[in-house]
């Protein structure tokens, strides 16, 4: 799904520093979000971060001075190939991920959807996760994690 062509979808993972990140399931996730929105062309940034980068860009572009899971940001204008950066907070994910008891690796792959869903467009309302959990963007962010994760086929 990277072609070096000039067109298809890109995708690029960094991780910096020592953070344990599922490279391939993560890729994946991003793959999936693609797939089932019919993108076949654009381009999507996805950066593992610690909480105190990941503090400091919710700071700055949100205006929110707290640690966050993930952030979104498209890039790209109305009608335009998709493009965009999703940035995941890989301490905060392992937080929830353990007070969800779930894997590490399926959080991640949760926070690489939803981030990519955003930047495809998707959103959900704020307030509490009961409210955000209705919405069309977690159904669908719940349902593609499943299959990535490999318990829906």
């Amino acid at each position: 799904m990277a072609p070096d062509d000039g067109g298809g979808v890109r995708i690029a993972l960094n991780v910096p520093g020592d953070h344990a990140v599922p490279r391939a399931l993560v890729r994946r996730g991003v793959e999936r979000v693609m797939e089932h929105e019919g993108v076949d062309e654009g381009e999507v940034s996805v950066t593992c971060l610690g909480d105190d980068p990941m503090r400091k860009l919710n700071r700055t572009y949100l205006g929110h001075d707290r640690v966050t899971d993930v952030l979104a940001f498209p890039l790209h204008g109305q009608g335009e190939p998709p493009l965009g950066d999703v940035y995941i907070g890989v301490e905060q994910a392992r937080r929830q991920a353990g007070e969800l008891d779930i894997a590490l690796d399926e959080e991640l792959v949760r926070l690489a959807i939803h981030g990519v869903l955003h930047v495809l467009g998707y959103d959900h309302p704020e307030g509490p996760r009961e409210v955000r959990e209705k919405s069309a963007h977690y159904r669908l962010q719940e349902r593609l994690t499943r299959q990535v994760m490999g318990e829906e086929r």
